[in-house]
């Protein structure tokens, strides 16, 4: 069995609310014509691990789901995640691999 840290579901939950509050955050911004939240911020949130939490904040305010070059690094961030989680239940297998191949 895979160890599976107690303490990353909290972290997850806790990252993913709080991007969610930056992603409503900026939508009640860009309708009042103030400065908005930098695109940086929200990706960087979504990297280190809030993503599910943009996921929802997008679908839910209709915020930058029409703005293609950010939707491709949402997506990129997605697909690194997913890689990630994948990886790990296969014991950095693929990671191992690249590695290897980088440094013969």
């Amino acid at each position: 069995m895979i160890p599976y840290p107690s303490w990353l579901f909290g972290y997850v939950a806790a990252i993913s609310a709080a991007t969610y509050f930056f992603y409503r955050h900026d939508k009640k911004r860009a309708q009042a014509g103030e400065w908005r939240i930098p695109e940086s911020t929200l990706h960087f949130l979504e990297f280190i691990g809030g993503w599910p939490g943009a996921f929802l904040a997008q679908r839910t305010f209709r915020h930058k789901t029409s703005k293609t070059s950010f939707q491709i690094q949402y997506w990129a961030i997605v697909a690194l995640h997913e890689y990630a989680s994948v990886d790990f239940l296969h014991g950095w297998a693929y990671s191992i691999k690249v590695i290897q191949l980088l440094f013969q």
